[in-house]
């Protein structure tokens, strides 16, 4: 962390408008903010007797030192703190949760035969972008019109490489594709055809109305009414989408209506498209970290993260109050849509029902998400707080299970499975390769499991290092009853440690029935969240444990086989583990077929056999 002087810093802020960045001892960007004047707003934090929210409380306790941008006005301070949001996602920032994108159209021009996708990003890359486009089914259908129109592929295939290579596809029988995959149209020409798909993209409409016009003629005088009837409908709707670009918006009914509900710090957006008179659809958005805001500061939050990112502005946004910063707000609107924008808080009327109507659709997904979110959570926060209780603990977050998986003690292999707040937390799981103990021993190769973790862990910490082996379990789970339990617990003890540990034992069906703990089985109800969180853990660890166990398996067991037999080094047990995958097909295999194969001869071939016949 920098050294940062924070009366002198805030002695220094400018008297002008601009960005300001909060930045936590670990240096991440925690929080984002505009100010019309930085020496104001920036002070405020650090005021003392100042009422603050629970949440900005929070955030002002984590501030180790901050930064700051300054701009000409407060309207280039607002984009440029949506570009910061977007770019470092502040824990502290209203964010949108739904993540939604909008879609493009792509030309990979780059390409020897370029192709006309939809993407979702537009990355940094040679291709051309179009867009965004407000809904799927438009870009869908552009795709659509411009296979028809210009016969341009769509496929995956790598050219010119493939050419020839497979049969042309489905379009191609359609007449909707020139078929390049088949050399049944040159670079050249086909380059000629995408220039003017871009052209066309650019909404350059008349050349492809007037080559339309003209195929149209062209099969109506050879009496062709078919094809003369599929022109007809393209330049249909390529005059719609012309009439669509030259369509001026002033005459006609094109609005968002946007309300909200929240609750417990959770908030649902409920948008509404009209269009043309018409509601053409509706949109949900979740925002987090709303606790203790009010309204008119969420809605004033949201409105700068959905418009920034929306491919179109309506020039009437109505909502059910007025959100902070409204002429400011709408001033960066009309820049962006390059015409006046006004929000609007509508008390009587049409627009006033809708806004009645959006909010109730909010608060009903609210309510469906809320009831989600709680069955979640007592599947989970639950069903721990419940198994603690069982055992009588406290504070319980994080649980460490374990497993040993052997056949016969042959390449015994350790499993730790983590699960945080009654979610497993799949990148923290931990395979074990048992090195120190030779035939089938679970207990000791337990012992030596729960050891090297453990130790990981100490020599870790020493180092300040941190990693899934730092972080301590509040409660160790053993994949079986007393025995398992006890091994577990004189680990633990013996590293100085103090962790409670609980054995899931199993009934005669090998199924969870209850909870070994303090030399004692504890019962549990087969019907509760708690019991089907343990078997879950269960389930998982053994998963983990068999799975580990079978990658290693078949190489492993000829590899262990195959050290003894004299005349195999590592080369030939290479050749051998490359060409049979068990001992048993090395075994049938016959020695003038293991003779045969590379660095192989007959003498150590017969050595081999010799071999597996005495270890048979």
């Amino acid at each position: 962390m920098k050294e940062f002087d924070l009366k002198k810093e805030l002695k220094q802020l400018p008297d002008r408008p601009g960005v300001y960045l909060m930045h936590d001892r670990d240096d991440q960007i925690i929080y984002v903010g505009k100010a019309k004047v930085l020496k104001n707003r920036v002070r405020q934090y650090f005021q003392t007797g100042v009422r603050r929210t629970a949440k900005i409380e929070m955030m002002v306790s984590r501030i180790a030192w901050f930064e700051y941008i300054v701009v000409d006005s407060e309207l280039e301070a607002l984009i440029l703190e949506n570009n910061l949001i977007k770019e470092h996602t502040p824990k502290y920032n209203t964010l949108l949760k739904d993540g939604k994108t909008y879609p493009y159209i792509k030309v990979t021009v780059d390409e020897d035969f370029p192709r006309v996708l939809m993407t979702r990003e537009q990355k940094k890359d040679r291709a051309r972008y179009f867009g965004p486009y407000a809904l799927v089914g438009s870009v869908n259908g552009m795709i659509e019109l411009i296979r028809k129109l210009f016969l341009i592929r769509t496929c995956n295939r790598s050219l010119p490489k493939d050419i020839g290579k497979e049969r042309p596809c489905l379009y191609y029988q359609l007449g909707q594709c020139n078929a390049p995959c088949m050399g049944y149209i040159s670079k050249e020409d086909y380059r000629e055809t995408v220039d003017k798909v871009l052209r066309f993209l650019s909404h350059d409409y008349e050349e492809v109305c007037r080559t339309l016009r003209a195929k149209m003629q062209e099969a109506s005088d050879v009496l062709d009414f078919e094809k003369a009837a599929e022109y007809r409908d393209l330049i249909r709707r390529v005059e719609s989408l012309h009439e669509e670009q030259k369509a001026d918006d002033s005459h006609t009914e094109e609005r968002d209506i946007i309300a909200l509900a929240s609750k417990d710090g959770s908030t649902v957006i409920s948008v509404f498209l009209e269009r043309n008179g018409r509601l053409i659809g509706r949109e949900h958005h979740y925002l987090s970290e709303t606790e203790g805001q009010g309204s008119s500061e969420i809605l004033g939050e949201f409105l700068k993260r959905f418009y920034d990112g929306i491919p179109y502005i309506p020039k009437e946004i109505v909502t059910e109050t007025e959100p902070e910063d409204r002429e400011l707000l709408e001033e960066w609107l009309a820049k962006k849509r390059g015409r006046g924008v006004h929000i609007r808080v509508p008390k009587i009327g049409g627009k006033e029902h809708l806004v009645k109507l959006a909010k109730q659709n909010a608060e009903m997904v609210l309510r469906q998400d809320l009831d989600k979110i709680a069955r979640e959570e007592k599947r989970t926060l639950g069903a721990v707080s419940e198994i603690a209780g069982l055992l009588g603990l406290s504070d319980v977050h994080r649980m460490e299970s374990y497993d040993i998986s052997n056949i016969s003690g042959f390449l015994s292999v350790g499993s730790m499975v983590v699960f945080s707040d009654g979610k497993p937390r799949k990148s923290e799981y931990r395979k074990f390769r048992v090195k120190g103990v030779e035939g089938p021993n679970d207990y000791a190769s337990m012992e030596e499991v729960l050891t090297r973790r453990f130790r990981h862990g100490e020599e870790e910490r020493r180092t300040g290092k941190e990693s899934s082996f730092t972080r301590y379990p509040d409660l160790i789970l053993m994949d079986g009853g007393k025995g398992q339990v006890h091994i577990a617990e004189e680990v633990i003890a013996s590293l100085g440690l103090s962790i409670p540990v609980a054995g899931m034992v199993k009934d005669d069906n090998h199924r969870t029935r209850g909870l070994y703990f303090h030399d004692v089985e504890l019962p549990i109800n087969t019907k509760s969240e708690g019991f089907s969180l343990l078997t879950r853990i269960q389930d998982e660890t053994h998963r983990f444990a068999i799975e580990y166990h079978k990658s290693l398996r078949s190489k492993g067991q000829i590899h262990s086989s195959l050290d003894d037999i004299p005349g195999i080094g590592p080369k030939r047990r290479r050749v051998l583990m490359r060409y049979y995958d068990s001992i048993d097909s090395i075994r049938k295999a016959g020695t003038d077929e293991i003779a045969a194969l590379p660095g192989m001869n007959r003498k150590v071939a017969e050595e081999i056999a010799a071999y597996l016949k005495e270890h048979s």
